[in-house]
């Protein structure tokens, strides 16, 4: 876990969304990759995520936030509404600290963070699990998300670029770790399904009460 003191105010470097786009996603998978990037300001991003989930209605989107002190890849697994308190690059912070008044006070992801924590294996990259983003525009940007996708968004805090990190082997990291998260959206996916499926049955007969094809 990430500690509570944490200054998230590094800005993203292009080299990660660069080396990503070369990439690709890799395995075959049939995914469209876009990079977006959001400057560190709260009331932009919110516009921002909003207009990103209603105008391409991704089925994923993972934000990627610089943590400078950071000797790891953390994969954040919730948002916080409250305790936005530090101003963004324009002075700016929201009204009481809090994201969306009438929002939970956490929203969780839908993917497994430690799940895929411990899948995605890159050489000379550490990759941890996370409750605690940080509680500034990353956070805040990430509860957003999650709020307006249903769950369907992931935040990934990473080290600056440096010998020991040089782009290429992030790109690789983000890549391997974007791949686990797609399979575990599916996974979780798949059970919804055969969860309804289910659910849609009439348990005397066993056959379908509708004809709903899922």
């Amino acid at each position: 876990m990430l500690p509570q003191a944490k200054d998230y105010r590094g800005l993203p470097e292009a080299g990660r969304g660069k080396e990503l786009s070369k990439l690709g996603l890799g395995r075959d998978m049939e995914v469209e990759l876009r990079i977006l990037q959001l400057p560190v300001d709260y009331r932009e991003v919110k516009q921002r995520v909003t207009r990103i989930w209603e105008d391409l209605q991704p089925q994923l989107v993972v934000h990627v936030g610089v943590d400078p002190t950071a000797k790891a890849i953390f994969l954040e697994q919730c948002g916080k509404n409250w305790g936005y308190g530090d101003a963004d690059i324009r002075g700016f912070h929201p009204e009481r600290g809090v994201c969306l008044p009438d929002g939970p006070e956490v929203i969780a992801s839908g993917v497994s963070m430690r799940a895929v924590s411990r899948r995605a294996v890159v050489e000379g990259v550490e990759v941890a699990f996370s409750r605690d983003a940080g509680r500034y525009v990353c956070d805040y940007t990430y509860y957003l998300s999650l709020h307006h996708g249903n769950g369907c968004a992931a935040l990934v805090h990473v080290p600056p670029l440096s010998p020991s990190l040089p782009a290429s082997l992030l790109g690789k990291a983000l890549q391997v770790i974007i791949q686990e998260m797609l399979e575990e959206t599916e996974k979780a996916r798949s059970q919804r399904l055969v969860h309804r499926k289910l659910s849609l049955c009439d348990s005397r007969q066993g056959e379908p009460t509708g004809r709903l094809l899922l």
